[in-house]
């Protein structure tokens, strides 16, 4: 994203990640459906980094998060429009339309950026004080810089520890949940709709909350480094609940303290989101969000084993949600003993 830019990078990891969808309908083994789940992935990973940095080149500082908690919404809203149409489609069509369907969406989505984007200085209806407004940061224009220099900083392991420590607890959530949902309340394919919508909206809520209130605090005189720290202290402490999820047997208690979890998730993502481009320069955050993003890929991947494992020898859910719950705590204090004052990384660092 860095090197040819958020228009071009993004149309073409969408273009990928739509054709590897679409090719699992044409999958006729484990092999042949593992090796389209890893072109996927593939094609997944430039749509954080992508979107991470167009935020950074259309938004100051002081209202990125705000603008990250509305675009990593959508995640969400994915998530709730899945359990209601892709159970449907599977049912009635087959689970190949379902592939189909779901990679052709994102060829659609894709007109409309190519059509749209531009970065604010080549856009043609953009006011000379809106041009202003974002670029009022007044960030040195530098080239592009090397990826080797930037692994020297230490500001980069506070986007790549803090996402090795919280992406695993949104993906064990993801690919979890309805397994959890199945074995604790015995909800199945046709019923489980509702309780995912249900969480993924609270998740809605968590996300563009998250997101306004840094922006919020700083709005009012708070520091970058006060604020975004505040905001995501306050998800971390209210992710810790998560444990009476497993205990509960009512199904919307359960469904709430879920709720409340993936929202604090989100509430801190927005903010752990926009940590790259509070700490680098725009020409950077991309290869700053892609790295972040790989480690917390990596933890999902070994986290997601482990679970089933565990899941495996003790039957209970109660460990994986204690150490879901610990996570953001421990996330919070390796940021914090990192960079104490969220100070970017010096231009002379990165010459």
């Amino acid at each position: 994203m860095d090197k040819v830019g958020t228009r071009i990078g993004y149309a073409f990891a969408l273009v990928f990640w739509s054709v590897a969808a679409m090719l699992h309908a044409a999958a006729r083994s484990a092999v042949g459906f593992g090796l389209a789940r890893f072109g996927l992935g593939l094609g997944e990973g430039g749509n954080f980094p992508a979107a991470v940095k167009t935020t950074a080149e259309w938004f100051p500082r002081r209202e990125r998060s705000f603008a990250t908690g509305i675009f990593n919404s959508g995640t969400n809203i994915g998530a709730v429009v899945a359990p209601l149409v892709v159970p449907w489609i599977t049912i009635r069509f087959g689970w190949q339309s379902a592939f189909i369907f779901t990679g052709a969406l994102g060829l659609i989505w894709l007109l409309f950026w190519l059509t749209m984007y531009r970065r604010p200085s080549e856009h043609p209806d953009l006011k000379p004080s809106e041009l202003a407004h974002i670029q009022s940061d007044q960030e040195p224009e530098l080239p592009r810089i090397p990826v080797m220099k930037l692994l020297r900083t230490r500001q980069i392991w506070v986007v790549a520890l803090g996402k090795f420590l919280t992406d695993p607890v949104w993906w064990f959530f993801l690919y979890w949940l309805p397994k959890f949902l199945h074995t604790q309340h015995g909800l199945t394919l046709d019923r489980i709709g509702l309780p995912l919508v249900l969480i993924y909206l609270i998740s809605d809520v968590g996300s563009i909350g998250g997101g306004w209130l840094s922006s919020w605090l700083m709005a009012r005189g708070w520091s970058l480094n006060r604020a975004r720290k505040t905001t995501m202290m306050i998800a971390a402490l209210a992710v810790t609940p998560i444990y009476l999820a497993s205990q509960t047997s009512s199904l919307w208690m359960a469904v709430a303290l879920i709720g409340l979890a993936t929202a604090a998730h989100q509430a801190w993502s927005a903010n752990m989101h926009t940590l790259a481009s509070d700490l680098f320069p725009r020409q950077a955050v991309g290869s700053v969000m892609g790295f972040g993003g790989m480690f917390g890929a990596i933890a999902g991947m070994f986290v997601a084993t482990a679970a089933g494992f565990v899941l495996e020898w003790t039957g209970s859910y109660v460990s994986l949600f204690v150490v879901a719950g610990g996570a953001y705590l421990v996330a919070w204090t390796v940021i914090q003993l990192l960079s104490p004052r969220l100070e970017p990384v010096p231009p002379s660092e990165l010459d």
